[in-house]
């Protein structure tokens, strides 16, 4: 094995947990703030929404 395939399995395993951990975020703010039973939570999600331009109903 060469230092170039090494480097290059490393970037992939890298990036492979970055984009699992992203979604992980990702579910997370939508199961948290979506579905948050606490208003201040649920308001800030969707105020944010609106500043960002997103429809949400």
């Amino acid at each position: 094995m060469n230092a170039t395939t090494t480097l290059g399995s490393v970037s992939t395993q890298s990036r492979t947990l970055q984009l699992a951990m992203a979604g992980l975020l990702g579910l997370f703010v939508v199961g948290f703030v979506g579905f948050s039973h606490m208003e201040v939570v649920h308001n800030a999600g969707h105020d944010y929404r609106h500043s960002m331009n997103f429809p949400c109903h």
